[in-house]
């Protein structure tokens, strides 16, 4: 592996948030998605470069870790606390942010399964095969959903919801959140 080129994850901690703050961490979420997807990106432009190595192993685990074990549970907190509050939302231009968001959690997770399964190839196989077009345009077709989910979600979502849930909602959100997680 080049000295010049690196697949690792420097600095992958998020910014400081608790369950405290609901909206604070759903920020740093989306803050952890960026550097995986990030991470995906450099990987796939790595293997293009230098081929298969442990590094590039452990960085297809760390992208499958990720969108395996805290994208669900991110993707489930605004499933049960943010959108069913913005479905009823008086602004026509919010439902239909919320009907988008909720649509892109189904589209990225029938991508990620397809995606995963190049990724567990690349961890896993023992001689893994280059990268091929369809790939590459698969990962990129991921990145492009999540890039363009997340700008939704923070611009529209987010703010709308923020403006409706009142310090109790967002105290049992909160809770629920923690909760979910120790039970996985």
């Amino acid at each position: 592996m080049s000295t010049t080129t690196s697949v690792a994850l420097p600095g992958f901690a998020a910014p400081a948030a608790s369950f405290e703050q609901p909206f604070e961490m759903l920020g740093a979420c989306h803050e952890r998605v960026r550097r995986s997807l990030a991470l995906l990106s450099r990987l796939i432009e790595h293997i293009e470069q230098h081929g298969h190595s442990q590094q590039t192993r452990d960085a297809a685990s760390s992208v499958l870790r990720y969108f395996d074990q805290a994208g669900p549970h991110h993707h489930a907190d605004e499933e049960r606390h943010i959108f069913p509050v913005l479905h009823q939302h008086p602004d026509a231009r919010v439902r239909q942010a919320a009907a988008t968001l909720h649509a892109d959690h189904i589209a990225m997770h029938e991508m990620w399964q397809r995606l995963r399964a190049v990724l567990l190839g690349w961890r896993d196989a023992p001689a893994p095969a280059p990268v091929s077009d369809g790939q590459r345009q698969l990962a990129l077709d991921f990145i492009t959903a999540y890039e363009r989910h997340i700008l939704l979600e923070d611009e529209v979502a987010y703010p709308a919801a923020r403006a409706l849930l009142d310090t109790a909602h967002l105290a049992a959100a909160g809770q629920e959140m923690a909760a979910r997680r120790q039970q996985s």
